[in-house]
């Protein structure tokens, strides 16, 4: 019989890099879990992401145990990775920081395509330039 699920808590945390203190501390404190368990847990399984943020799911049963699922690095995460930069433009409507080529549209959809709410490649494309365009960088038509 599976266990009783008390909730689900969705975390972004940089891979290899959770520790007690806040957000981790806050959001996962009220509900009892073993703070210190948590990170060695999700540390141990993302050390080998390098500085990706790596969204993960937290299912907290009832006796406060917990199970992890990881999401595959934010589309911003990895159009700021394929253009080297540190950060999206301020004002993206009239500044443009960076251009992506069809081809590395085509990979960062490629890669994130489970976690997106889209049926083929071309579609998961669509949302990854939605989102370069809101980050202020342009794509190949």
């Amino acid at each position: 019989m599976a266990k009783p699920i008390k909730t689900t808590l969705k975390l972004q945390l940089p891979a290899g890099k959770a520790n007690p203190a806040p957000p981790v501390g806050t959001a996962l404190g009220p509900h009892g879990l073993n703070l210190m368990e948590f990170c060695k847990a999700f540390n141990d399984a993302t050390k080998s992401e390098g500085d990706s943020v790596i969204p993960v799911v937290i299912t907290v049963y009832e006796d406060r145990s917990f199970s992890l699922e990881f999401k595959k690095p934010p589309v911003s995460d990895a159009i700021k990775k394929a253009l080297k930069l540190q950060k999206g433009a301020k004002d993206p409507l009239r500044e443009k920081i960076g251009k992506l080529t069809k081809a590395q549209v085509r990979a960062i959809a490629e890669n994130k395509m489970e976690d997106l709410n889209a049926n083929d490649v071309e579609a998961a494309m669509k949302i990854v330039e939605g989102t370069a365009r809101s980050m202020g960088v342009e794509t190949d038509k």
